[in-house]
């Protein structure tokens, strides 16, 4: 096992693109570690970097105690998974699992004590003999999971394993490679665009952007205390409803809503007491709305009229995208793809809920929850 160290690593490619900007990451001995970040944000590239796949323009890169800028992949003592399984279509699993160690002359009884192993730890036993195209999805994955546990690395690199599975299995494979990973205890890169997958897998979760690193830190602590707002409408799905407010006293105006702040807000951010009287941007996630009609009467300022432009039942709970007459913020949203940015806000209610497209209702907010962000330099506010 060992440590990854990327230290003031700058890729600039010749046509003069700089995909990645200083970065700097530490990552533990049998550490998790996920990149996470829209498409072309960098994280492939950084990953890439390890591997020796891709050239460092400069910085230090160290695995363990050597520096390995210049040590060709095969050298680095370190496994990949890619995306698309990259088995070899003519092999069994059983050949495909081993065939990285034949390569190395390791002796055929180690060979196969080897692979035997990594099968039962994957539960791939009775799938052995046949080849790619007999086996599912899930199973090819597993193969190729088996080609870089046998190998013993110092270190897996995963570039978006499971990006090619449907989304139930994806989620048996999150569980079963955060098990592995425990199990090993090997130290991990994982690459993915899917905030859930970073959440869910990482002990710790780097967020980048345009080949800058925005944060990293813990799941809950990026979900509980983002830097900024792109982190903030990055993380959490939904993601966050983002509004342009002023703050005026302990009252906070959201378009022609008004909202009272507790003594706590102010106490538990310093930072906000210099913004009285002036602009703020102000995020509330989805699951710190609340049906007003469903509970008891809430407390004065914690409730917002609006109209539900649509609902989607999901047994557990409803989403419901409503309008809100309030200017919403543009966070330069980090998923082109993602519906959500056509809809002014969007809240994940309890299933009793019964509100219906075209309605009016009052939506209660958790005050206390809400967050605060610079409205120039979009970093949040706290201390």
């Amino acid at each position: 096992m060992a440590s990854i160290t990327i230290q003031q690593v700058d890729k600039v490619y010749p046509n003069d693109f700089q995909a990645i900007h200083n970065l700097n990451l530490e990552v533990e001995d049998g550490e998790f570690l996920v990149l996470v970040g829209p498409s072309g944000c960098g994280k492939s590239t950084a990953l890439r970097m390890v591997a020796g796949l891709e050239e460092i323009t400069s910085g230090v890169l160290r695995i363990g105690d050597r520096v390995v800028n210049n040590v060709e992949p095969k050298n680095r003592d370190i496994a990949m998974v890619f995306q698309n399984y990259a088995l070899y279509p003519h092999m069994t699993a059983r050949e495909n699992i081993g065939f990285a160690l034949k390569l190395a002359k390791v002796p055929r009884k180690e060979v196969t004590k080897r692979v035997i192993e990594a099968a039962q730890m994957l539960e791939l036993s009775e799938q052995l003999d046949k080849k790619p195209s007999q086996l599912s999805g899930g199973q090819r994955q597993r193969v190729a999971m088996g080609r870089a546990i046998v190998r013993q690395p110092a270190a897996f690199l995963m570039d978006e394993p499971l990006s090619n599975l449907d989304a139930k299995l994806r989620v048996q494979m999150r569980a079963d490679i955060s098990r592995l990973q425990r199990q090993l205890g090997v130290t991990t890169i994982y690459v993915t665009h899917d905030q859930v997958e970073a959440m869910t897998m990482g002990d710790r979760v780097a967020v980048l952007k345009d080949g800058v690193l925005q944060q990293i830190d813990t799941p809950q602590v990026l979900y509980d205390r983002p830097n900024n707002v792109f982190v903030a409408a990055f993380i959490g799905s939904p993601s966050m409803n983002l509004y342009e407010a002023s703050l005026e006293d302990h009252r906070l105006r959201l378009g022609s809503h008004e909202l009272t702040l507790p003594t706590s807000t102010f106490e538990q951010r310093p930072a906000l007491q210099r913004y009285r009287g002036q602009n703020v941007i102000v995020g509330v996630r989805p699951e710190d709305l609340e049906d007003a009609s469903l509970g008891p009467t809430p407390p004065s300022g914690t409730t917002m009229s609006c109209t539900v432009e649509l609902t989607e039942s999901l047994g557990n709970e409803i989403v419901i995208h409503f309008l809100l007459d309030a200017t919403r913020a543009d966070p330069g949203n980090p998923d082109p793809s993602d519906d959500t940015r056509h809809n002014n806000a969007v809240a994940r209610l309890d299933p009793r809920s019964r509100c219906s497209a075209g309605e009016i209702i009052d939506i209660t907010v958790k005050v206390g929850n809400l967050h605060f962000f610079d409205p120039d330099g979009h970093t949040s506010i706290w201390d």
